[in-house]
């Protein structure tokens, strides 16, 4: 399937995957473990592979889905946690946890449609949230072809693919859904997993990307890395400002421009259909857990060094992957909240 994904794209999931089929880790020497959200593997893998030539350590990150990640670090059973879906404050006290976002990043719509062009087709949220549940069933259907003047929509079958896993790419899709449909929030509802009215699941970005990228006529959500390194087709998106924008770095940017991070506590914040002509109506944010009490103190300090690198050293390396890096103010905000994050002793294990 990999190869089906691209071969760089490819080198970049199995760098990040390859915990899938080894040891946890988390007490290895020279390596920091984690699981979770595959939004951010590839930018985690460049990372990773630029800190270990760097320093030596090695991270051991398995891209098994937010959800997955959520329940491995309550288990303990990895040094940090990772999810798109950000855990509420009472979440977070309850668990004993502290989060933090690392890079800001886009969920897009692609397609498999032969003859059409990345950015061609225009959608609204609320036709989005018809074809998930299955009410629109063709390309050509009237709704589609009326945003959509002398573009040669296809008489085809629309193919729903979803992710099969607890997701918290799928989080940020429903509660985008939620928020633009009526219908989509009283039968489906908004959570990292849902009772999907039609179509296909795939497991990870990388699942939904392949099948979409196998069946002809199908429509899936990937986060845009995932897009544009496998050359898929996208849609334009009708944002808060009734304007149809393109999924780039600079309109994820524009979504997240106005957050008030200072004000969210343990960093809670969702930045869906946000103000402004240029926001990517689909913008989110993916974050970190670790556990506020740290059984080994040198461990802790590693997984918070690493971040901490990736902050300072990763800007660029994002930007090549059209995440949008958090800003300098936020990062602050950040390293001042690692104070909480202690050893045995009780004393801040990074600082």
């Amino acid at each position: 399937m990999l190869k089906k994904l691209g071969v760089a794209f490819g080198a970049a999931l199995i760098a990040a995957t390859a915990a899938l089929s080894i040891a946890t880790g988390a007490n290895a020497a020279g390596t920091i473990s984690g699981a979770g959200a595959t939004f951010p593997a590839p930018v985690y893998a460049k990372w990773a592979e630029a800190y270990k030539a760097q320093t030596g350590i090695s991270l051991n990150y398995q891209a098994i889905g937010s959800g997955g990640g959520i329940k491995q670090i309550n288990a303990s059973t990895v040094d940090f946690g990772a999810t798109d879906k950000p855990l509420k404050p009472d979440d977070l006290a309850t668990g004993g946890l502290a989060m933090f976002p690392t890079v800001i990043g886009g969920v897009v719509p692609v397609m498999n449609l032969q003859g059409i062009k990345p950015g061609q087709i225009k959608i609204t949220g609320a036709l989005l949230a018809d074809i998930y549940r299955g009410v629109i069933k063709k390309w050509n259907d009237p709704l589609l072809a009326k945003f959509n003047p002398g573009v040669p929509l296809p008489n085809l079958p629309i193919t729903v693919v979803h992710r099969s896993d607890g997701s918290g790419t799928t989080f940020v899709f429903t509660t985008y859904l939620s928020m633009k449909a009526a219908h989509w929030a009283s039968e489906v509802g908004a959570n990292d997993s849902v009772s999907w009215p039609t179509g296909l699941g795939g497991k990870g970005n990388d699942g939904v990307a392949a099948f979409v990228k196998q069946t002809p006529g199908a429509i899936g959500y990937v986060e845009y890395a995932y897009a544009k390194q496998n050359a898929m087709t996208y849609a334009l998106m009708q944002n808060k400002a009734g304007v149809f924008v393109t999924p780039d770095a600079k309109n994820f940017a524009a979504a997240a421009a106005n957050a008030k991070w200072a004000s969210a506590p343990g960093f809670y914040l969702l930045l869906l259909d946000q103000p402004g002509a240029d926001a990517w109506p689909i913008t989110a944010a993916t974050f970190i857990l670790v556990h506020t009490k740290q059984s080994d103190a040198a461990k802790g300090h590693d997984v918070l060094a690493f971040f901490d690198w990736c902050y300072k050293n990763g800007d660029a390396a994002a930007a090549q992957l059209d995440y949008v890096s958090l800003p300098p103010a936020v990062k602050d905000l950040i390293h001042k909240s690692w104070s909480k994050v202690v050893g045995p002793d009780g004393k801040p294990v990074y600082k």
